[in-house]
């Protein structure tokens, strides 16, 4: 049976897709309940657009959240580039320990060979 949805194919990119857009539009909902909140308690009618609207208190989230996480991730792979810690899977220490290990083994059984 053929699928017309390529979900084994990109089933990854589409679930991390779904679920950037429905934490997008909570965080725009939520915030909006708050601001509604708020401006009631002044008196005001809230606005989405406008002078003194949602939209600005909307994108300053959005921005200082993306900030903070790329920031962090640029921040991470940067340093795991260029700085290693030993024994952990981004350094070349366990790669130079196996193959100093394979060198001792090929002696080894080459010393086993030549004795025969």
């Amino acid at each position: 049976m053929k699928r017309n949805w390529p979900l084994g194919s990109y089933g990854l990119s589409i679930v991390l897709a779904v679920l950037f857009v429905l934490s997008w539009v909570v965080q725009t909902w939520a915030g909006w309940m708050k601001f509604a909140a708020e401006e009631a308690s002044k008196g005001q009618v809230p606005e989405f657009f406008g002078k003194s609207g949602y939209v600005y208190e909307w994108l300053g989230a959005t921005f200082e959240n993306w900030q903070s996480e790329f920031l962090q991730l640029l921040t991470f792979v940067i340093l795991t580039a260029y700085l290693i810690h030993k024994g952990s899977h981004e350094s070349k220490d366990s790669d130079l320990e196996v193959e100093e290990r394979l060198k001792r083994i090929e002696e080894k059984l080459d010393n086993m060979a030549a004795a025969k």
